[in-house]
């Protein structure tokens, strides 16, 4: 098990000293509230899939406890068909409610917690853990799947009142893929194979592969450039020629990466977590270079700017977010060889599920 503050592998030249690191670390915890919840920021509200990337960042630093009971916050706030809702309201701390801001629940937000404990298993060996999780990602992994569609895509979310949206969205069925895969891990380290996920992995791949017209058209937003590579539904040669085909339209030289086209804005989400794809594509050298061009966004604090506008020359908006100093983080972790993160994100360790025999 690793010790608490370990930081070694999140130092990385032109990017990340030591110091830089453990002060990154010390902004998610502070923002981490007394229950567990980790919200973008204090005063914010919190969203289930980017307070487990502020998790899993944790993890990676060896912050385990920390780490741990924002996984038991999820368990201890999951609604009772396994979902959880889109966005809580932030509270003070010695208030352990879970207040929604937004009663829809997303199907992507839903799915994240198996890569979260997933990771936190790999990062810790405790099996105690995944235990007790086990029926929290069981649950979630369920709800998630009634929104699956003939075509193998995943409904984006139920509205408040539980209708459901059976449009999908290419990054957040990527993400989803990302998530089944680790659930499936998780069941075969118990040795609990859940066939009916391995198919529904299986047909969620084949459609982000072969059919784009089973989801919206969101193409001008980066996620949907690189997250099929970065969910693992695309490898190899595939994935590298996705992202060599439109590196021009997203990728700012020396600031980072668009978020959206044609809007002069880069984020440090969206740059991290490409730089993710890349190492998973084998492509560290890319990989370094788009985490060094994102230096600028870092705040004296350790923390990260969301995004800058280089046409204004300006930050935009003017928050500093748990979950962008998280992808941060984590993006650095793998490029260091964290063994939980490069499993995670690797995709080599974790069970493929079964495409359609036409279609594989």
């Amino acid at each position: 098990m690793s010790s608490p503050g370990r930081t070694e592998h999140l130092v990385l030249d032109g990017v990340l000293t030591a110091e830089e690191a453990a002060r990154t670390v010390a902004g998610i915890l502070a923002a981490q509230r007394a229950d567990g919840a980790i919200p973008w920021f204090r005063g914010h509200h919190l969203d289930p899939w980017d307070h487990t990337e502020a998790a899993m960042a944790l993890d990676a630093a060896g912050e385990h406890e920390a780490a741990e009971r924002a996984y038991t916050w999820l368990a201890r706030h999951q609604n009772q068909d396994g979902s959880w809702y889109a966005a809580y309201a932030d509270r003070p701390d010695g208030v352990d409610t879970a207040e929604p801001q937004d009663a829809s629940r997303e199907s992507n937000f839903t799915a994240y917690i198996a890569v979260g404990v997933w990771h936190h298993y790999l990062s810790t060996g405790d099996d105690t853990f995944l235990d007790r999780m086990w029926p929290a990602v069981y649950a979630a992994v369920e709800c998630v799947l009634t929104l699956q569609q003939p075509g193998g895509e995943i409904g984006w979310k139920r509205e408040a009142d539980g209708t459901a949206v059976t449009d999908a969205l290419l990054t957040g069925s990527s993400s989803i893929h990302q998530a089944l895969r680790c659930a499936l891990a998780i069941a075969e380290h118990r040795e609990e194979p859940q066939p009916d996920w391995e198919l529904a992995a299986g047909a969620l791949r084949h459609a982000i592969r072969r059919h784009p017209e089973r989801f919206l058209d969101k193409n001008h937003y980066s996620m949907d450039w690189y997250y099929p590579v970065l969910g693992g539904a695309l490898t190899g040669s595939e994935a590298k020629a996705r992202i060599d085909e439109r590196w021009d339209e997203f990728v700012v030289p020396d600031l980072g990466v668009r978020c959206v086209l044609p809007n002069p804005w880069v984020t440090g989400g969206e740059s991290c977590e490409l730089a993710l794809a890349l190492w998973a594509t084998g492509e560290s050298d890319r990989a370094l270079e788009i985490l060094r061009s994102i230096t600028h966004l870092r705040a004296d604090n350790g923390m990260y700017w969301t995004g800058y506008v280089f046409q204004d020359r300006a930050v935009w908006p003017v928050e500093q977010t748990t979950w962008t100093a998280g992808s941060l983080l984590l993006a650095v972790a793998a490029l260091g060889g964290d063994e939980a993160t490069t499993q995670v994100f690797g995709g080599t360790e974790l069970p493929a599920g079964l495409e359609p025999d036409c279609c594989r």
